[in-house]
């Protein structure tokens, strides 16, 4: 019998939170699956899930982890929490992308609100932050519904307690004040809209999905850091290349060799994401530039009159190709400026008029 694990389901359920068994060394509930159900013992009148098994009773605990070294897990819903789950990034993210802690920070800058003081747990990759779900609201659980790698434990769910093991590290407390009531702000966001029933060719309404969108590249954009190619300007850049259906095109003008056009583009590489600078490439290597897995380049055309204007010999594909990923000025500049200003940024009033022509 492992006395810690033990100790851990009783306290657990000394604060009125059924436990269920967790499989040891493991976060997976024990017991069998509905689809091999016996339909005898406890599931004599149909299969309990763990939910449904969650317990309070000192002997029932006693006894099951009197077995086997189990795990212990909370069911959230019968406990009457909800638990708020930050995990991190994953690694095939980006760098600078937000984990769950800065993505719950931010959401809190946004309402103008902060979180009270609430009963913490140090989970094995994140934190585990505990709140008392309100009387006659009965809370699902979420995925990312708060924001990137923001979960929520309720009904349905249930969370791994202190104590607990597995081999990412052990379940910590990290704060041990008392629950808190979760925050009316935040119920207001967790409540789910009611379904409308939509009939045969209606369209949805995609505000909510740009939103939510539009609201993750601006925690990408606060959470890059000041200058190198990771910075908040190529960031920014980037997110609003992927993003929206255009592509911004500045152009250097002068009628006089030597004006510095070409110093100018070598500027410009240091400060773009992903540069590729190219004389004449044909339309199949700019292909396999804007298809590459790293991700869309920035294009840096010198001697672009041979393309465009009264040099232009018979660059038909070359043309067509650049074109297809263009867009009007006043289109493409508008989208910039709404992340820019969404992310708390700044950006030049003429850069509303078009493109930029150096003398």
């Amino acid at each position: 019998m492992n006395e810690r694990l033990l100790t851990a389901a009783l306290e657990a359920a000394g604060r009125d939170w059924p436990v269920i068994p967790l499989h040891p060394n493991a976060k997976r509930p024990a017991g069998h699956p509905e689809r091999s159900c016996p339909r005898a013992g406890r599931c004599v009148g149909g299969h309990r899930n763990p939910e449904q098994r969650a317990t309070t009773d000192p002997a029932l605990i006693r006894s099951a982890w009197g077995s086997k070294p189990y795990n212990v897990g909370i069911a959230t819903g019968p406990a009457g929490l909800l638990v708020i789950d930050l995990d991190p990034c994953k690694p095939e993210e980006p760098k600078g992308a937000p984990d769950g802690a800065t993505s719950l920070q931010a959401l809190c800058e946004r309402a103008g609100q902060a979180l009270p003081g609430t009963y913490r747990v140090r989970t094995a990759r994140g934190e585990h932050l505990y709140f008392t779900a309100p009387d006659g609201v009965r809370l699902k659980c979420s995925v990312d519904r708060l924001g990137p790698h923001i979960d929520t434990r309720a009904w349905g769910g249930y969370v791994v307690a202190p104590g607990s093991t597995v081999p990412e590290g052990t379940y910590e407390i990290a704060d041990p004040s008392p629950v808190a009531e979760l925050p009316g702000w935040l119920l207001a966001l967790l409540i789910e809209q009611p379904k409308l029933a939509l009939s045969p060719g209606q369209v949805r309404d995609g505000t909510r999905a740009a939103k939510v969108a539009l609201e993750r590249e601006c925690a990408v954009i606060r959470a890059a850091t000041e200058g190198g190619p990771d910075g908040r300007n190529n960031t920014l850049h980037k997110s609003a290349c992927d993003a929206f259906d255009g592509t911004a095109r500045i152009a250097f003008l002068s009628p006089e060799p030597g004006s510095g056009k070409s110093r100018a583009l070598e500027i410009i590489e240091t400060l773009t994401p992903r540069a590729a600078t190219t004389v004449n490439a044909s339309p199949n290597a700019l292909f396999r530039l804007v298809e590459a897995p790293e991700g869309t380049p920035t294009l840096l055309f010198d001697e672009i009159d041979t393309v465009f204007g009264p040099k232009a010999g018979g660059d038909e594909l070359v043309r067509g190709f650049l074109n297809s990923g263009s867009d009007r000025p006043a289109d493409v500049w508008e989208p910039l400026l709404a992340v820019a200003d969404a992310a708390g940024g700044n950006w030049p009033e003429r850069a509303r008029v078009g493109p930029f022509v150096a003398p």
